[in-house]
């Protein structure tokens, strides 16, 4: 007798109407998945960690903004988690309000800091005196507008709350930068890689023995002589020292091309530690322009030849 598969389950950044949840409902996996908002990114991240949840999907990259630290660090420490997929969202803001609200009355404004570093000069040119609060989310912002005794008097966040909220949409599309995105990963415990697709990444964590100098170039090297390009690295503090960090690595492939696997052997040779974070598909498609040398059969080739080498002499 046939037993239905369990349902899938995902958290994601919310409350309702984040872009978080607009991401998502874009990732193909979430078709039929019971969706459950977190209150934050660790909190996502947990609701995995504690089997709450098969997966979370969250933000990790700004277009604008650059990176983000939450999630970086969340995935550089504690029980390892392992991104599957990544989701790349296009980003535009509105300045929602309570109904009957003018620009006039509008003194105090919440959103996430990512949100307002993108509206900067919008904000600079049409409420250069109103002040900013953080939240969590851009719509944790629009919802927490609902409440009685709300600090501001208005919430800058995706347009789409407006509706979940019953909130006035008084300006749209304020960004400073039209085509802005946000790079978003699905993350779940280790388990089975997904299958290489010949346009994936790889991201890294990589400790150092001590801070000393050429520390990072031995990193690089590890990667420049087999050919790997890297799209992003970062450094992060480990929080045990002042002055002592890590590196947050994405690079062009999949843990199972051999470039790849050498370079990580290469990096757990002169590194203190190697938290390996995943090889997932580029949301893009892009296969990377390998050099002469460094594909799989050029590996080959010199495996076998070292073998001939070390039988023959």
């Amino acid at each position: 007798m046939s037993t239905a598969a369990p349902q899938r389950s995902v958290a994601y950044l919310g409350p309702r109407g984040s872009f978080a949840e607009a991401a998502v409902l874009a990732w193909p996996g979430s078709a039929d998945a019971e969706l459950l908002p977190s209150a934050s990114v660790p909190a996502a991240l947990e609701a995995v960690r504690s089997d709450a949840v098969d997966h979370a999907l969250v933000p990790i990259e700004n277009s604008v903004e650059g990176s983000v630290s939450a999630t970086l660090d969340e995935l550089g420490s504690g029980q390892r988690l392992v991104i599957v997929d990544e989701v790349v969202l296009p980003v535009q803001f509105s300045l929602l309000v309570r109904p009957g609200t003018t620009l006039d009355q509008v003194s105090r404004i919440a959103t996430h800091p990512h949100a307002q570093a993108q509206v900067r000069r919008w904000l600079a040119e049409h409420l250069p005196e109103a002040s900013v609060i953080p939240a969590m989310s851009t719509a944790a912002a629009a919802a927490a507008l609902l409440e009685e005794l709300a600090p501001f008097d208005g919430a800058i966040s995706q347009k789409i709350a407006a509706e979940i909220y019953g909130l006035d949409v008084l300006a749209d599309e304020i960004a400073d930068t039209a085509d802005a995105t946000t790079r978003f990963v699905v993350v779940r415990k280790p388990g089975p890689i997904p299958a290489p697709t010949g346009a994936d990444k790889t991201t890294l964590s990589l400790f150092i023995h001590q801070d000393q100098p050429g520390a990072l170039l031995g990193i690089l090297n590890e990667f420049a002589v087999r050919g790997v390009n890297m799209t992003r690295i970062e450094s992060r503090p480990t929080r045990k020292a002042l002055g002592d960090y890590y590196f947050s690595v994405d690079v062009e492939g999949h843990v199972a091309d051999a470039r790849i696997s050498e370079a990580i052997m290469g990096l757990h040779r002169v590194c203190l530690d190697v938290r390996y974070l995943g090889s997932y598909p580029r949301h893009d498609g892009h296969a990377p322009v390998l050099r002469d040398g460094v594909t799989d059969a050029d590996f080959a080739e010199a495996r076998e030849w070292l073998d001939r080498l070390k039988e023959n002499g």
